[in-house]
């Protein structure tokens, strides 16, 4: 997350002489003598490989490339100031010069420790995934509290715990820096337009059987120079990430209604929930399979909550508690494969899911009657996020990929 993170300080010099248009001017602001902002901006176009201004007789103007992240850098300290208002909402002195002053002394090392002691909950853990050490990170951490004018982070009798506050704050440092990753990534596209950088997507069962492999294959073909990081797991774990910036977007089943109203949903595909079984299933050779047939067998599902267990219990058990009915609760479209093929469970999965398997004719749809069970399919963001070209450009490929 901090790699190639550039100085914030040397972010609001930046931001000054873009507002000021020129040097000399926006030394006024900000307090420092015209060769140190000098010196700032000289190594941040260093950092970045770009040049963001014109130098002219009249002053000074923004390139393109400087252009580009005077928007990012805007953004990030926009969400940096809003995270700080939550922070310091309980207390009574809030005004918007306290927020300010406190934009003004933030430091580069006092958010890194922030976000990895929050994340931790532990100053030896943060140490170590940072690369510096305790006595470091506590120093940080005390100089933040001290700027803030209030408690971070509280001992416990298992260690130390984040307050509100820390929570508050940490997050819309993450979105901040994921703002900043994303203006670097789009300055490395300046030219030939080939992106370069880490694109990281939420991946759910529905979407990694056919939707996401036919985008990803696609989009690596345009864009070689960006890694794409599939992360796995629950929807509410991958929900948080989305919201703290961790990951760009999910890729999924969508949730009626939606969670919160921080994030948007895009519906790509519907496909039907059916009842599938190995060839050559015992089910598969009665006439009339009834919701007692289906009831004779074990059953392999998502956990509870998730939205495909919710309509199997509607649907199938109808809010019956069924004594000795074996049940193996995962998502996993290789286990689940691999329990049907190897004995007589069922499962109640989207056959877009084991379209694969069900082509081959190694499973088969029981011909049992399932109305209104359509998963909507799609792509799940934050309302606020400003997607890069190529970020774009994977969205599109997605879109193809069921048209």
């Amino acid at each position: 997350m901090f790699k190639n993170l550039p100085n914030i300080r040397h972010l609001r010099v930046f931001i000054e002489v873009s507002n000021a248009g020129g040097i000399s001017q926006a030394a006024e602001r900000v307090f420092l003598s015209q060769p140190a902002m000098t010196q700032a901006i000289a190594k941040l176009e260093r950092l970045l490989g770009v040049k963001l201004f014109e130098r002219q007789s009249s002053g000074m103007y923004l390139t393109e490339a400087g252009e580009i992240w005077e928007a990012r850098v805007n953004s990030a300290f926009a969400v940096l100031r809003l995270g700080l208002a939550d922070a310091l909402s309980s207390m009574s002195n809030r005004r918007m010069e306290t927020i300010e002053r406190i934009m003004t002394q933030l430091t580069t090392t006092q958010l890194k420790a922030l976000v990895a002691v929050t994340d931790a909950q532990n100053y030896s853990v943060a140490g170590r995934n940072l690369g510096v050490s305790q006595s470091s990170l506590h120093r940080s951490a005390r100089e933040l509290e001290s700027l803030m004018g209030l408690s971070l982070f509280e001992k416990t009798s298992t260690g130390i715990a984040a307050t509100r506050a820390a929570k508050v704050f940490s997050k819309s440092t993450k979105l901040a820096i994921s703002e900043i990753h994303q203006g670097l990534q789009e300055l490395s596209g300046l030219g030939d337009g080939r992106e370069v950088g880490r694109m990281r997507i939420g991946s759910m069962p529905l979407a990694r059987t056919s939707l996401l492999p036919k985008a990803i294959n696609e989009f690596t073909k345009a864009y070689p120079g960006i890694t794409l990081e599939l992360v796995d797991g629950p929807y509410e774990d991958l929900l948080a990430h989305i919201l703290q910036g961790d990951v760009d977007l999910l890729v999924g089943a969508l949730r009626f209604p939606i969670p919160t109203s921080d994030i948007v949903q895009e519906e790509l595909i519907a496909p039907p929930l059916a009842i599938v079984a190995r060839k050559g299933h015992p089910a598969l050779n009665i006439d009339q399979i009834t919701r007692e047939d289906l009831l004779n067998y074990g059953w392999v599902i998502p956990r509870s909550g998730a939205p495909t267990r919710n309509l199997f219990e509607e649907l199938i058990l109808q809010g019956e508690e069924r004594e000795g009915l074996s049940i193996v609760e995962t998502s996993s479209h290789v286990l689940i494969r691999e329990l049907l093929l190897g004995g007589d469970r069922l499962t109640l999965i989207s056959q877009h899911q084991l379209e694969f398997e069900l082509s081959k004719g190694d499973l088969a749809v029981l011909p049992f009657e399932i109305s209104g069970t359509k998963r909507p399919i799609g792509i799940t963001r934050r309302s606020s996020w400003n997607p890069t070209n190529a970020q774009q450009k994977f969205i599109d490929l997605l879109r193809l990929a069921v048209s």
